[in-house]
């Protein structure tokens, strides 16, 4: 998640245009129907490490998933794109350019040679993915390869892994997928990626996770294609809820949101409260949106959002742990009690 996609009418209201195709249909004067239970309302409070934490360790690598889960994350949030010869693998960027040792887009290139590249080529503990900077701030530079050795874990674990294989190691992890695609405008490489995620998760069987997309219409494909999967909408639909209070799209189980846009408060209690009353859970994401730090993550527990999404996993821990609050199956302090 990218606050700097969100669109500004999320805050302004100035010019609302969305596109009906995208959204719920209306229900005015239709028979009140009281929704399913949502169990994500139930499962709080979420230590989501986003890509398993990338300011901590290389994102989107088994290698951070396996740390970040160790460390007491809920649930992982990863990313993915699908390759050309139709896989779908674990990476934020539609290129393979900002986090590995290779270059071109990801759609581009069969599976084989993305799980070639060093994920954690580019990784500078506390700042995730950073080029130009002596070789010595790149401390797993070439674990890829065996070249760094990191006890405990394998060559494999530093490379971009596919789907498949998260979701072998972490069988009762709960996981949050974002569709990607190459570009906001290229509907179609969103769609490619989301019936690719369809078809697996039909065929996994599971169903402890959430589907999220900037992009609604692929949402909407892949919602037809998964109706058992709860989604976090995108954009358009988002926009509309906080504005109108337009219901987002059919299936949706969580609202995910930035802290901020442009400085100004998209996540407060009143939001929240709001939400948890229509019946959505709501998380919280920080990349570009507010600072991945220990007063951000406090101000937003007592916000009472159900997950945050931390660069910083650790942080977020250390933090639940010493309040003591509730977590997911087990008895703690409810911070909106």
């Amino acid at each position: 998640m990218r606050a700097s996609r969100l669109i500004p009418a999320v805050l302004t209201a100035l010019a609302l245009t969305v596109p009906a195709s995208t959204l719920s249909a209306s229900t005015a004067g239709a028979e009140p129907v009281d929704p399913a239970p949502n169990p994500w309302l139930e499962a709080r409070v979420m230590n989501m490490a986003h890509s398993g934490g990338e300011n901590e360790a290389p994102m989107n690598t088994m290698y951070a998933f396996e740390r970040a889960a160790k460390l007491g994350a809920d649930m992982l949030e990863l990313d993915v794109h699908s390759t050309a010869d139709g896989r779908l693998v674990v990476i934020h960027d539609a290129t393979v350019d900002r986090t590995t040792n290779g270059t071109g887009q990801v759609e581009d290139l069969p599976v084989r040679k993305v799980r070639r590249l060093d994920a954690a080529h580019w990784f500078v503990p506390g700042r995730s993915a950073v080029h130009g900077l002596p070789a010595q701030r790149y401390p797993l530079r070439g674990a890829r390869y065996g070249k760094v050795r990191v006890r405990g874990h394998q060559p494999k674990d530093f490379r971009v892994p596919q789907l498949w294989e998260v979701f072998k190691r972490f069988p009762r992890t709960p996981i949050n997928i974002e569709i990607k695609g190459t570009s906001d405008a290229d509907l179609a490489s969103y769609q490619r990626t989301g019936r690719l995620l369809a078809r697996f998760l039909n065929k996994v069987g599971r169903t402890d996770v959430i589907v999220a997309s900037f992009n609604d219409a692929a949402l909407t494909d892949f919602h037809q294609r998964a109706p058992q999967i709860g989604l976090a909408p995108g954009m358009a639909a988002l926009t509309a809820y906080v504005l109108t209070g337009t219901p987002p799209m059919e299936g949706t189980v969580a609202l995910q949101v930035p802290v901020t846009y442009q400085g100004i408060p998209i996540v407060t209690r009143a939001f929240v409260d709001r939400a948890h009353s229509d019946g959505y859970a709501v998380h919280v994401w920080f990349s570009g949106s507010a600072p991945d730090d220990a007063a951000t993550y406090r101000r937003m527990i007592d916000t009472c959002a159900d997950g945050l999404m931390p660069a910083r996993p650790t942080v977020l821990e250390t933090i639940l742990d010493k309040r003591g609050i509730v977590r997911p199956g087990q008895p703690g302090v409810d911070p909106c009690a």
